[in-house]
């Protein structure tokens, strides 16, 4: 019975952090394509530069963090541990990148 207890709230945890990192993504591609457009930054991926200011740009995004999701998700079927420790990490680095690219707006008052 706790055992159970304890994987359902891994289970609730992981979706939480599952969507936390989809959001964060969809907001550093917003932020990256204004920053970018307005020439305060440039897209440090080179496989994204090319698709930047196309429309395909936040589609491409979203593809890549729903096929990260994917992996993360089966990746918890055999070890939710090792799961909620990627997801955890992919969590923190987005949230830095995200502050970091709120920093510019803010610091060149665009």
């Amino acid at each position: 019975m706790i055992n159970s207890a304890i994987q359902s709230q891994e289970s609730r945890l992981f979706k939480v952090l599952l969507g936390t990192l989809i959001a964060l993504v969809v907001a550093d591609g917003i932020i990256s394509e204004f920053l970018i457009t307005n020439g305060a930054a440039r897209e440090g991926n080179p496989l994204l530069q090319t698709w930047i200011g196309d429309d395909m740009f936040l589609p491409i995004k979203l593809l890549g963090v729903f096929l990260a999701a994917v992996c993360l998700s089966y990746i918890g079927r055999n070890n939710a541990k090792l799961s909620l420790i990627c997801t955890t990490s992919f969590v923190g680095v987005y949230t830095v990148v995200v502050y970091w690219s709120l920093s510019i707006v803010l610091y060149t008052q665009l």
